[in-house]
């Protein structure tokens, strides 16, 4: 049982509480009764809360946010490119710190506005640096749904070292691959290295927004 299940019951413990627990039993297995039974409480305590699952992963997506963003200050000097890649590079870093964290973030919406300061200034920057309002939110929009969709690629094909080791043995794909040397040899490229794929892929989302609407 937690050891701060004397502690009162409020939602920023509760969703403390599920991301530790998330890290054990993954998204599938996060239940509103194991949340309860870990904080040694009936589930019914918890709809005090949350009306359900969804609310629960949305304070938790906060919550994540919340603690990426803490101790972080944005650097005025920054081009719009540079923000972009900072942010996007930050919010992998953070969803990769849980089990299932890029599936919990995905499609949740913040309980507060402790992301406005810095969605304010983003979207100044960009603004300052020629974008439009709507051209300004699609870009940050599309950075950050690259790097959530990324990120749950990569969390399905290795949650963990010895399951991605088990899950996908390359030297294997490429013996079954051999009339098709091309896609045989892509394999590296598709299942290896993921910080050069995600830093390439970033990296051709930013470039394209550039070439989009001609800002440098």
């Amino acid at each position: 049982m937690s050891t701060e299940r004397r502690a009162p019951l409020d939602r920023r413990r509760v969703a403390d509480t599920a991301l530790r627990l998330l890290n054990e039993v993954g998204l599938d297995g996060l239940t509103l009764r194991a949340i309860a039974r870990e904080l040694d409480v009936k589930a019914p305590a918890l709809y005090w809360h949350f009306r359900d699952k969804q609310a629960l992963l949305d304070e938790m997506a906060t919550e994540i946010h919340r603690r990426m963003a803490a101790g972080t200050e944005l650097d005025p000097a920054d081009t719009w490119q540079e923000r972009l890649l900072k942010a996007n590079r930050g919010l992998r870093t953070a969803l990769l710190g849980y089990r299932d964290g890029a599936k919990v973030f995905s499609g949740t919406r913040f309980t507060g506005t402790d992301h406005a300061p810095a969605l304010e200034a983003d979207l100044r920057l960009l603004s300052s640096a020629g974008f439009t309002l709507a051209q300004a939110v699609d870009a940050g929009r599309t950075a950050n749904s690259f790097t959530i969709g990324f990120v749950i690629e990569e969390q399905g094909m290795r949650p963990s070292p010895e399951a991605a080791r088990e899950r996908l043995d390359i030297g294997e794909r490429t013996r079954r691959m051999t009339d098709f040397p091309l896609a045989a040899a892509a394999g590296e490229l598709l299942f290896g290295d993921y910080d050069r794929q995600f830093e390439e892929g970033l990296a051709l989302v930013v470039t394209g927004i550039a070439t989009r609407y001609g800002i440098d």
